[in-house]
């Protein structure tokens, strides 16, 4: 049966009037459809217009230009109660004998409800898909039984993935607890420039294409470049083989060091604008570069490296600087230890980020799996 969804939802403007929450339950939402720690600057911000998302609520963000032609929507399915901007718009199901939340969450989980809100969406300088267009979807609606009988395999999946996620984290720890007992012992520590040196290599011959240029995500991982290259002279750039790494110079406006180990079987190329450099060959022995690259996507690095960012128009880290950092470098068998552990991590990561995925592309099955049910029964 159809419905509109103006039937089945209603919204919500509690608000934080009385500061019953505070800083630490602020959160933000993602692109992928989540709720995210805030990254907004919230010094001297007041918390009293923010609105309460209750268990069992959903919010979002109206604006959808610029937003990966996605919409910016999230479900609360915890017990917790999270504060949000005024600016999100929150809501809640009004009619749950006829409507399940989590199938819900499901139907805006698909990549054509994204569609439908980019294209729905109005305005000039900013696009936006308003509550009276959200209340303005019809929705082929199954019987309740039927919908709770998806959302359990959506649900069952779910679980798997997040205690998978949940050993991810202990991989993690154990990592994480390696390098703090290494940091405790001071004679182990040793200046970084004793053991690289800078890479110069560059595609003069341009054997290495466009398909293999490539740029730096914020996740310290080698991307396909976003930038336009078809003009490009690539002859220029920078050839970065297996196990070297690159990284962008400029820290300005960011937390961290855009930085990356090539673990791909081929060379890359990157911009000429970044550094790179190696291990140098007789120092192989004495340090690992997945150990080093370990240590450099922690936290306590990255802040060190925003620390030695110097510049007044642009904040650079310098080669320089990069030599001068202190490093603890253990026997090798320690760094193997280490270094194989955390491949491990990085590779259950991965296989993670493409369990959630997988649940992310079931949705619209289970959706259309539902509505055929029910048809069917009608």
């Amino acid at each position: 049966m159809k419905y509109k969804l103006s039937r089945l939802i209603e919204q919500i403007d509690d608000r934080n009037s009385d500061e019953e929450y505070s800083l630490s339950d602020v959160k933000g939402i993602s692109i992928q459809k989540v709720f995210i720690e805030t990254k907004a600057t919230m010094d001297g911000v007041s918390l009293k217009p923010y609105k309460l998302v209750k268990p069992d609520s959903f919010a979002y963000v109206t604006v959808t230009s610029r937003n990966g032609e996605k919409i910016t929507l999230a479900y609360n399915d915890t017990e917790d109660t999270y504060i949000v901007s005024s600016s999100y718009i929150v809501f809640k199901v009004k009619e749950p004998e006829l409507l399940s939340s989590e199938f819900l969450f499901m139907y805006f989980n698909r990549p054509e409800f994204d569609r439908f809100a980019r294209y729905n969406s109005w305005g000039s300088a900013r696009e936006t898909f308003s509550w009276d267009d959200m209340c303005d979807i019809e929705i082929d609606l199954p019987p309740l039984h039927i919908q709770e009988k998806y959302v359990a395999i959506y649900k069952a999946m779910l679980a798997n993935q997040k205690a998978y996620e949940n050993g991810l984290e202990d991989l993690k720890l154990t990592c994480d607890g390696y390098f703090d007992k290494l940091k405790k012992d001071r004679s182990l520590y040793k200046k970084l420039g004793n053991f690289i040196e800078k890479n110069e290599l560059r595609n003069i011959d341009k054997k290495l294409n466009k398909e293999h240029v490539r740029g730096i995500s914020n996740k310290k991982e080698f991307i396909l470049t976003k930038a336009d290259i078809s003009k490009t002279d690539l002859s220029k750039f920078l050839v970065i083989p297996e196990n070297f790494f690159a990284y962008n110079s400029r820290t300005d406006g960011r937390d961290m060091l855009v930085l990356a180990i090539n673990k791909l079987d081929e060379p890359v190329i990157v911009t000429w604008n970044y550094n790179s450099f190696n291990i140098i060959d007789n120092k192989l022995k004495e340090l690992n570069p997945d150990f080093l690259f370990a240590f450099f996507k922690r936290a306590e690095f990255d802040r060190l490296v925003r620390f030695m960012s110097w510049g007044s128009s642009q904040e650079l880290f310098s080669w320089d600087s990069l030599c001068d950092v202190k490093i603890p470098v253990p026997n090798i068998e320690i760094q193997n230890s280490i270094a194989q552990l955390y491949n491990v991590y990085l590779e259950r990561k991965q296989i993670n980020e493409r369990l959630k995925q997988q649940i992310k592309d079931i949705c619209p099955i289970l959706i259309a799996g539902a509505t055929k049910e029910a048809n069917a029964n009608a």
